[in-house]
């Protein structure tokens, strides 16, 4: 793999603000972002990114590809966090092996624009339907997760003889598929579509032109929290940082033969297989923490955002587009 790419990646100046958060959080500066922005921030940028996929969708129209792409997206959504739950259970609980498969079955809108960011660079452009996978990929992982934790957890409490607390079927569906971040880039999706580019015009100085800057402090922030939250894996052993890097890559590489057997283009296999790589830090544990609260956030928060986040943008962005260009000569 040629070393350039990687180093290309590293010096684009969203990823630099990355590690100047981590850089500053280490060094114990007193850099802080106000406790609203970071928020702000998120919904920012899953409106721009839901807004253009639309428009783009809306461009390209539909056809058997792009269906066959968003229910192999939705397959993967549901496939891993079913193996992830499996691996996991060899060495943790229930409740926290279900999170962590729910977080790596879900996807990352950041690094999904970081992939965008680095085609860009290339002079290579993702269809926009690829948006309309990011937004469908997000539920399926959660739903999957509570189910498991509560099929799973019922039969450890009364193995160990404990009270077993019911759930609520109605929550669950609530959470998976009304969370404020999916409702928020599916809606903005759908209005892109439905406004093509007359909307486009309109929007585009607020979607389009400030969106690295936005990116680029949503990256400081994330790279403030990263640092604080890295210690907590500490006392874990090797087992979860080994999964954090590992099972990205097994996720990419079935992704990009998935992507193969599509025969999606190079820029949409990328963006493809990061998606199937990248794992959630923002919506699912905001659902997670509220449908499986005796999970620990101190285990699935730092895997995604400490470990997964920054192994993908790094080296697994560079690597997945090494072996795309391998495969698709």
């Amino acid at each position: 793999m040629n070393t350039s790419v990687i180093i290309d990646n590293l010096l684009h100046p969203p990823v630099l603000f990355f590690f100047l958060g981590m850089i500053a959080s280490f060094c114990k500066s007193d850099l802080k972002i106000p406790e609203p922005l970071p928020k702000l921030f998120s919904l920012y940028l899953l409106f721009a990114i839901g807004f253009h996929g639309g428009v783009e969708l809306h461009k390209t129209g539909i056809d058997q590809t792009v269906i066959l792409t968003l229910v192999a997206a939705i397959a993967m959504a549901v496939i891993v966090p079913i193996y992830s739950f499996f691996i996991l259970k060899i060495k943790l609980d229930v409740y926290n092996a279900a999170a962590i498969a729910a977080t790596y079955g879900s996807i990352s809108a950041v690094t999904f624009i970081t992939a965008v960011t680095f085609l860009e660079t290339s002079g290579a452009e993702p269809g926009g339907y690829i948006v309309a996978a990011l937004a469908l990929m997000e539920s399926p992982a959660i739903i999957v997760g509570i189910i498991f934790a509560r099929i799973f957890a019922k039969k450890q409490d009364k193995a160990e003889g404990m009270e077993y607390s019911e759930f609520s079927w109605l929550k669950v569906l609530h959470e998976a598929f009304l969370n404020g971040s999916i409702l928020l880039i599916t809606g903005s999706l759908l209005i892109g579509l439905v406004s093509g580019e007359k909307g486009w015009d309109t929007l585009s100085p607020f979607a389009k032109d400030i969106f690295k800057g936005m990116l680029s402090f949503f990256l400081l922030d994330m790279g403030l929290v990263a640092a604080k939250r890295i210690g907590d894996l500490k006392h874990t052993g090797i087992f979860l940082p080994a999964f954090g890097i590992v099972i990205p890559v097994v996720n990419a590489c079935i992704g990009i033969s998935i992507a193969k057997l599509l025969g999606l283009n190079q820029a949409d296999a990328l963006v493809f297989s990061v998606l199937c790589a990248s794992a959630s830090y923002i919506a699912v544990p905001a659902a997670i923490r509220m449908s499986i609260p005796e999970a620990n956030p101190s285990l699935y928060v730092p895997m995604a955002l400490a470990i997964t986040f920054p192994f993908n943008i790094i080296v697994g962005i560079p690597l997945y587009f090494y072996l795309i260009s391998l495969f698709w000569k």
